[in-house]
């Protein structure tokens, strides 16, 4: 078997993700960093980073057999496949990401950076989302908008401050405002960010405590 998975490309596998997550479906393409499967339960490609994946299994003719052929036409056609490509030309295509909690967040990726991307959500509005925390992604059939919004346009935030190229710059930029961490569901998520310095940040919570979070492990920032 090649370290890239081509060989396995066409077959049906069980693939098993960070937070022991099974997906099924047939590889249609591979890259060194990211894996590309045919969901036919849901007629729907998910791209998964390499990163999050445990294991893999190659699932024997019962266990595929009801399985729908994938469609020739993938909804992002590249040559060779790494998930910054996939990122890259996912841009304005309504996506589905699952990073982190019991939700996946939709909406557009709006720029790709070194080690982020810049997500907007008609729901959460902009988010700033750590690529190394991301466990798939389903882009959406084109022409598809999200909540069935009839001009999804006008829900974007126009980008007024340049961006930094990493995210922990990026984070520094936010110093003085209220942000929330990783969607806000620990309390000790949300508060005044205070500092950002040595892969840490220092956040003051609303009852005046001072938290400190590994930056390692943030997957997303936003604000309230």
């Amino acid at each position: 078997m090649k370290h890239d998975l081509v060989d396995l490309i066409g077959k049906g596998l069980e693939i098993e993700i960070s937070g022991s997550k099974l997906w099924k479906g047939i590889l249609v393409d591979a890259g060194q960093d990211i894996l590309v499967i045919f969901h036919s339960e849901k007629n729907e490609f998910l791209y998964i980073p390499f990163l999050h994946v445990q294991r893999i299994r190659e699932l024997n003719e019962i266990e595929i057999e009801s399985f729908l052929e994938p469609p020739s036409e993938k909804p992002i056609e590249l040559e060779s496949v790494s998930f910054r490509k996939i990122l890259m030309n996912a841009k304005g295509v309504f996506v589905q990401i699952y990073v982190t909690g019991n939700k996946a967040i939709h909406g557009y990726l709006t720029s790709i950076m070194n080690d982020y991307f810049v997500f907007h959500s008609p729901v959460y509005k902009t988010m700033y989302i750590s690529m190394n925390h991301v466990k798939w992604l389903i882009p959406y059939p084109h022409n598809t908008t999200p909540y069935s919004l009839t001009n999804q346009n006008q829900y974007f935030t126009p980008q007024i401050a340049t961006l930094s190229r990493s995210f922990d710059e990026q984070l520094k930029k936010f110093i003085g405002k209220l942000i929330i961490l990783d969607g806000g569901h620990n309390k000790d998520k949300i508060g005044l960010l205070q500092d950002v310095r040595n892969n840490k940040i220092a956040l003051i919570t609303a009852e005046s405590n001072t938290m400190y979070w590994n930056l390692t492990h943030i997957k997303t920032v936003q604000f309230p």
